[in-house]
């Protein structure tokens, strides 16, 4: 099959603690509308299956039925390889902001792994370390005196934008590997963070901080699934040897390299 003829990778619209039933129904709707079949609710704060969310979902009642439920933004991204957030900041971002277009075509790039477009409340948006969890944030051009726009507003934009790239969905990006699953990168960065709080490299007070900038760098660098399970194997070799008190070169007993 060409790479024109491909079929746009599975995308899953995460709403982190929506609020208003009226915006998780617009955006069911949203997601039928745009042939989008997987929404994923974190610790929503409304009743998502409620008469108001129904009415404003119409004929997407289904995605709302459908709809599954995560205690937190880590647990909804654990099996996605790509992660897009979105972001109303115009500074102070983690990461680089890009408009739709780039974004969403870099969301759509690689093998058909799980890939998830994330949008934040309604009042305060995503957090830094929410932020983090991506590996591309997208912003909407707007008004620079009032440059927050509503949820279900946003995502119009957004959801049009994704099924309006049409030939270029599915395409390969041959010179990169599809990022790691975020599940195994987080596993990674939570055994660094305890070795490297070990040895003394990072401090309690300081710890989150620089974890985050090391995130961040990771994010940016879009670490594959491989380089995850090489750093992991690193980190646990260290460790190993630091429980010893040795620095001795070699392989854990029964272990191959």
């Amino acid at each position: 099959m060409s790479a024109t003829a491909q079929q746009p990778p599975p995308l899953a619209v995460v709403l982190v603690e929506p609020a208003g039933p009226l915006n998780v129904g617009s955006i069911a709707r949203l997601c039928a509308n745009f042939e989008v079949a997987e929404l994923r609710l974190v610790a929503p704060r409304c009743d998502h299956l409620g008469e108001e969310a129904r009415r404003m979902a119409v004929h997407g009642a289904w995605v709302l039925e459908q709809a599954r439920l995560f205690p937190s933004l880590s647990a909804a991204l654990a099996d996605c390889h790509r992660v897009v957030a979105t972001s109303g900041r115009r500074a102070g971002e983690p990461l680089p902001l890009l408009t739709p277009e780039p974004a969403l075509h870099w969301l759509a790039q690689g093998p058909p792994s799980p890939r998830a477009l994330v949008f934040g409340r309604e009042d305060r948006g995503l957090s830094n370390d929410e932020l983090l969890q991506a590996g591309r944030l997208l912003t909407l051009g707007s008004g620079e005196a009032y440059s927050s726009l509503n949820l279900s507003h946003a995502a119009a934009l957004v959801l049009h934008t994704w099924h309006g790239l049409g030939a270029q969905l599915g395409m390969p990006e041959p010179t990169l590997p599809d990022p790691g699953a975020r599940e195994a990168l987080e596993a990674m960065l939570g055994d660094a963070e305890a070795l490297l709080l070990d040895v003394g490299f990072l401090y309690p007070h300081t710890a989150h901080a620089r974890m985050a900038k090391l995130r961040a760098l990771l994010q940016r660098a879009q670490i594959s699934a491989e380089e995850v399970a090489l750093v992991r194997g690193m980190v646990r070799q260290l460790r190993w040897a630091t429980e010893r008190g040795t620095g001795q070169r070699g392989n854990k007993p029964g272990q191959t390299p």
